[in-house]
């Protein structure tokens, strides 16, 4: 089987000393897994990062054995980012999460779409709050969908609308109830993004058996120096 594509880099793993085994999230397979001969190799490792856009040439005698990769540079993406911790870790996580909840060799290309998009997000201000949206689109996309307006009921503060949960005092962030994600102060949006990974955790890590991401934690640390 062979075949041509374009894909992000999710993970990558020494498999000899030459050798890597990577997962790609391509735009007409899905996710896919090979060995990249030379991995290891200077020209090739230098963009070999994860969030980088490669053009693949997949090659596998049988369905049943891994394939291998032929990869070259289709456009830097995480290198403009190395200088910001927070959207590097942010990168790294988001990575790592799309890997561990996409399914191999299962064609989305709104998930595919959904990653270039994301790349555009690192580059508004606005970044953070659009993230926490994104990540909600991405959970909507493998079946994890969530309307917030299900589990708040308004509450009146002056001439300010806020949201709580029912039956609570915990106070839900506006904009993940109306979506408008400009002018959002830090503190709300991280709460909103505290509040996803709430959700991420019991609706859908837990539930599958999977372990919560450690990178998240990372990521989440690293905006505390803000």
């Amino acid at each position: 089987m062979n075949w041509q594509d374009k894909g992000y880099l999710l993970s990558k793993n020494k498999y000899n000393e030459n050798s890597v085994i990577s997962e790609f999230y391509t735009e007409n397979h899905g996710k896919i897994s090979g060995i990249i001969f030379g991995g290891t190799s200077k020209k090739i490792k230098n963009y070999l990062l994860k969030g980088n856009k490669l053009h693949i040439n997949y090659n596998s005698k049988s369905q049943s054995k891994i394939g291998s990769l032929k990869v070259e540079i289709d456009e830097f993406k995480t290198p403009y980012f190395l200088e910001d911790k927070q959207k590097l870790l942010c990168i790294i996580y988001t990575m790592n999460l799309i890997k561990i909840l996409t399914v191999e060799n299962e064609k989305n290309r709104e998930i595919y779409y959904l990653i270039d998009n994301y790349f555009e997000i690192l580059k508004d201000e606005e970044w953070l709050s659009k993230f926490v949206n994104w990540e909600l689109n991405f959970y909507k996309l493998i079946g994890y969908d969530i309307d917030f307006n299900d589990y708040v009921e308004e509450v009146s503060e002056g001439n300010k609308i806020n949201y709580k949960l029912k039956n609570s005092d915990k106070i839900i962030p506006n904009f993940l109830i109306n979506k408008d994600e400009e002018d959002i102060s830090f503190e709300d949006t991280f709460d909103a993004l505290k509040i996803v990974g709430d959700f991420l955790d019991k609706t859908i890590v837990k539930p599958n058996n999977l372990n919560f991401p450690k990178t998240r934690f990372s990521f989440q640390n690293s905006l505390k120096l803000i």
